[in-house]
C-alpha cells in the first residue's frame, strides 16, 4: 500500500522556545491558541497518532482529534534532559561539540542521532507492511502524526537516504507539516507547508 505520512510539528511551548530538551512541560496558553487556530486546516487521515510527550498530546487534542496509536517518541537525551543547548555548551563544551559532530555519539548516555534515525525509518518504513493496521478497512493510507521535530528530521534522513550529517541542518517549525509519501525504499518528500495564517 502506498502511504501519505503527514507529519505534523507540535506547537511551540516553553522548551522549544527556550532551545531545552525535552522536559514534557506543558503548552502553554500562546502555543494551545496557536494550535486551535489551525484545525481547520489539518488535513484528514484515516489513521490519527501523537508522539508520547504531552506537547504533543496536547497539540493533537487542541487540533481537534484523540490519536489512536503512539507516533515515535522524542530523542532520548539522557541526562541533558530538561537543560538548554546553552547551559551544556558552557558546562560540557567537549560533549556538546562531539556530539553536534558525530551522529553515532551520545554522551548524554541516551539514544545517539543514529540510533535515532534508525529507529524511526524502521517505523516508517512499516507504516504500509503487511499484517499492521494500514490493511484494516476504510484505510487509504493517509497517516496524520503529531511528532517531536527530532522525529520529522530523522524521517526525512532516513527517507532520502541522507547521510546522518544532514539531520543537523534540517529546520522544522512548529505547526509545520511535512509530508512522505511513497513506501520503504521509495519516498517522495513535501516539506515546510504552514498551517493557516496563524502560524
Amino acid at each position: 500500500m502506498t502511504v501519505r505520512a503527514m507529519l505534523l510539528a507540535p506547537a511551540p511551548g516553553p522548551a522549544l522556545r527556550e532551545a531545552r530538551f525535552d522536559d514534557d512541560s506543558p503548552l502553554d496558553e500562546a502555543g494551545l491558541g496557536r494550535a486551535r487556530a489551525v484545525a481547520a486546516a489539518v488535513p484528514r487521515a484515516s489513521r490519527l497518532l501523537a508522539s508520547p510527550s504531552r506537547r504533543c498530546r496536547e497539540t493533537a487534542a487542541a487540533l481537534g482529534f484523540a490519536p489512536a496509536l503512539a507516533a515515535p517518541a522524542d530523542l532520548d537525551a539522557g541526562r541533558w534532559r530538561g537543560r538548554t543547548l546553552g547551559e551544556l555548551s558552557a558546562a560540557e563544551p567537549g560533549a556538546v561539540a562531539t556530539w553536534l559532530a558525530d551522529p553515532g555519539a551520545a554522551p548524554h548516555g541516551g539514544e545517539s542521532v543514529l540510533a535515532l534515525v534508525g529507529r524511526v525509518g524502521a517505523w516508517l518504513d512499516g507504516l504500509g507492511g503487511e499484517g499492521d493496521e494500514a490493511n484494516e478497512e476504510g484505510d487509504d493510507g493517509r497517516v496524520l502524526a503529531v511528532t517531536e521535530p527530532v522525529v520529522i528530521r530523522a524521517a526525512v534522513v532516513h527517507a532520502l537516504a541522507l547521510p546522518p550529517r544532514a539531520f543537523w541542518r534540517l529546520d522544522v517549525r512548529p505547526l509545520t507539516l511535512t509530508v512522505l509519501s511513497g513506501r520503504a525504499g521509495r519516498w517522495n518528500l513535501r516539506c515546510g507547508e504552514e498551517l493557516g495564517s496563524a502560524v
